[in-house]
Formats: C-alpha cells, structure tokens, sequence
C-alpha cells in the first residue's frame, strides 16, 4: 500500500504531490487543512518518497493505487487535491470513481496532453554520480550546472536522504523515469467526465493552463471553476501557500 501522513479527524481529504515529489512537500498545508476539520492524508505515489518502487509506471497504475489505499483505510467518500502529475491522477481517479469523490481541486494542470519538458531537470538528475559519495552541498553543486531555478532545486533536494551512514540517494526511483518520462504527459482519455464540483487553480506566471484550455476542461468537468493566483509560478502553493489554502477551503466549504 502507498506510504501516507495522516493528520487531524473528520472528513477524508486525499492530498497527491507532483512529479519527482512526495508528501513532505504538502505538510503545511496538511496540517492546516487538518485544523480546519479534515482527516488529510498525503499520499507518495509509486516511485516517489518512501511508497513501492516499481519498474511499472503509469496514470492508470497509480490510481490504482489510490483506490487500494482508500479500500484499506475504509475510505469511502473524499475529497481530493492533486498538483500537476498528482493532479493527472486526481482527475483520472475522479472520472473513473466518481461515486468516491465528492470534490476535486486540481493544481496547475489540465487534461490535456502535455509534450516531454523535463529534460534538463532530468539531466542535472542523472549526472550526480552517487558512487563517489558526494555530500549534499556536492549533489546541490552538480544539479545547480543544470537548474538555475532555487525553488526548483530546493524542491529536488526535499528528495535527498542518508541512505545509509556516508551514502545519499534519492528517495524517488529515476532509473524508471528515464524510461517511462512520456507516461508524465498523457492525455485524460477523450470520453471521462466528472459531473461534480472541480476547482482548477493556477499559477498566473505559470502556462500550465491557458485560457484556451478552458473550453477544453470543461467538457470533462462541466462544474469546474477556475481560479488564478497572481505571480505564482508552477509550485504555486509554495509561492503563495496563504491564498492557495484560501482558495482550496472555501471550495471545500
């Protein structure tokens, strides 16, 4: 079953991290959200954070796997958030289960097919040579060849852990993200709908969703409603966390 943080009582509200992330990057929130009277459960999809590691990657997998964890922890009805992948995968979860879901909120992404662009971030990835037992600051030097962005990087160095005594690694698995990097992009299948309360949020510095993706949104979520926060990039609920949990618990409420 899928690694998970819970926190706090009341009603089930899955929170799903993006790629090359895990539930640690949702813990603040987690915990407001918690406070704010919902049992929060933040999830590690496979090959991330400290879930299953599996040469199998796929949309169709991991929301198998949500409703494996959901059957498990006797979870019925849910409200459920994802950004980006997580955010692919929320929305495949809802139009397959919708009898499970009863609000979704999707961060900074749309259904539709989005072509390879994490090449260099990959890159930067693949050329920290973990034999030679760098330590963080050398792993840090190495990706910043890569990365100019310091979010990103931060983000990327959330995933860095002692494996053992002398010995970092990732906790996310990159040798199957070399191979399976187009599965990031798929398309929701054309005929899915979720007829039910959706909540879009996006990043206004961030060409995730454009206007002219609206239209196509709603024909798979036709109660969907958009907002933007401005001078948010891509990991907008970093950026701007207090609008961004605004936004999300009025939804809610």
């Amino acid at each position: 079953m899928l690694y998970s943080k819970i926190e706090g009582e009341g009603k089930p509200f899955l929170i799903i991290h993006g790629f090359l992330g895990m539930s640690d990057n949702w813990k603040t929130l987690g915990q407001q959200f918690a406070e704010s009277g919902f049992q929060v459960h933040m999830l590690d999809m496979r090959n991330h954070g400290r879930s299953v590691q599996s040469s199998a990657f796929s949309y169709e997998l991991m929301v198998q796997d949500v409703f494996d964890y959901c059957q498990g922890h006797a979870l019925q009805s849910i409200n459920i958030l994802g950004h980006s992948m997580g955010g692919k995968v929320a929305m495949l979860f809802a139009t397959r289960y919708p009898e499970m879901v009863e609000k979704l909120i999707v961060a900074d992404i749309g259904p539709k097919f989005y072509p390879q662009h994490h090449q260099t971030i990959l890159a930067g990835l693949n050329a920290v040579d973990f034999s030679v037992k760098p330590s963080r600051a050398d792993v840090e030097a190495t990706l910043s060849e890569y990365i100019s962005d310091f979010g990103t990087k931060q983000f990327l160095l959330k995933s860095l852990y002692w494996k053992e005594p002398g010995q970092l690694a990732f906790r996310f698995n990159l040798a199957v993200f070399n191979e399976k990097i187009e599965e990031i992009g798929v398309a929701l299948p054309a005929e899915l709908v979720f007829e039910k309360p959706t909540l879009f949020i996006r990043g206004g510095s961030s060409n995730y969703i454009l206007d002219s993706d609206v239209e196509d949104i709603a024909v798979h979520f036709p109660l969907m409603k958009l907002e933007t926060i401005p001078n948010a990039g891509h990991w907008l609920h970093a950026e701007n966390p207090a609008l961004f949990y605004q936004m999300v618990i009025s939804f809610l409420n």
